[in-house]
């Protein structure tokens, strides 16, 4: 038995806490304000504090009322949600998607209007998460895009959605001044994208350039360093995938984009579990996903 009060009780508060009225709660669940208030006491009573202050027209959560009712909005949300989807049509499916934030905000997500329009028919569930999941353990998820490896297990397909170079980027309004680019980028304030798989130390050696030493901006998703970079806090170096709109836009542009060596890496992999490859969500989701990726799929098994 899970260690929680009466659901009618909780449904009671939750309209009150929104409404800020037990009338209007009453009038909404078919109860009179008497019983609402009557359920709302006995909640209290239950955690053994007051959740509301009670005014003349009105009722006003306090602090343990406002975390409660914060709390049950995204769980009956949740809930409804779930509802929604047993009642979907026949032909109609759900694909849970799970997705490295940065790709998710910077790339993918821009993209879903364009898969959704082609395949109405399914109905995207989208959550994010820096740690790659396992697909074995995690059944409710369909697809996982994860950045940096993905859980290898058996009974898992795992494939790289392509190589992304990663390249120093920054907003026009830094690119002042008559310098080499060596210079420049010497120069420039450098932001740090913590969970890069490429670092400052690792870029500078390969074109054979001293790091400088001063301290450096961080951020601890590439979405934030292109972002810092786009309002012109320096220089970020990150994948030119996640900032392909950015700069299509000119918002940020490629420092030194003759004169340095990129870097390269498989930095996102797609997972799904092997004997679902040929579930008609799953598939259409991979070859569309590929697609944009611009990633030959890979042979059946």
């Amino acid at each position: 038995m899970r260690k929680i009060p009466n659901f009618v009780l909780l449904r009671a508060f939750e309209a009150a806490a929104r409404l800020e009225s037990f009338t209007l709660a009453a009038h909404e669940l078919h109860l009179t304000p008497s019983a609402i208030s009557h359920q709302v006491r006995e909640l209290e009573d239950y955690f053994g504090r007051p959740l509301f202050i009670r005014r003349n027209r009105r009722v006003d959560a306090t602090a343990e009322g406002r975390r409660l009712f914060l709390s049950l909005t995204r769980v009956l949300d949740s809930m409804e949600a779930a509802c929604s989807e047993v009642t979907l049509a026949p032909r109609e499916q759900v694909l849970a998607l799970h997705c490295a934030p940065s790709l998710a905000v910077k790339w993918l997500g821009p993209r879903l209007p364009d898969f959704l329009q082609a395949h109405p028919d399914v109905t995207i569930r989208l959550s994010t998460g820096a740690e790659p999941i396992d697909l074995t353990q995690v059944r409710e998820i369909d697809i996982a895009i994860s950045y940096g490896y993905a859980q290898e297990r058996s009974g898992l397909d795992v494939t790289a959605l392509g190589v992304e170079r990663i390249v120093p980027m920054c907003s026009p309004q830094l690119l002042t001044g008559e310098m080499s680019d060596a210079e420049r980028i010497a120069s420039m304030p450098l932001i740090d994208s913590q969970l890069s798989q490429v670092t400052w130390r690792d870029w500078f050696a390969l074109n054979n350039l001293v790091l400088p030493s001063r301290p450096r901006l961080s951020f601890d998703r590439g979405a934030l360093a292109i972002s810092a970079a786009v309002d012109a806090m320096g220089v970020t170096l990150e994948s030119a995938r996640l900032a392909e709109r950015d700069i299509a836009r000119g918002d940020l542009v490629e420092v030194g984009g003759g004169s340095f060596r990129p870097i390269s890496r498989e930095t996102h992999f797609l997972s799904q579990r092997s004997n679902e490859r040929h579930v008609e969500k799953v598939r259409v989701f991979r070859e569309w996903l590929f697609a944009k990726a611009a990633v030959a799929e890979p042979p059946a098994a």
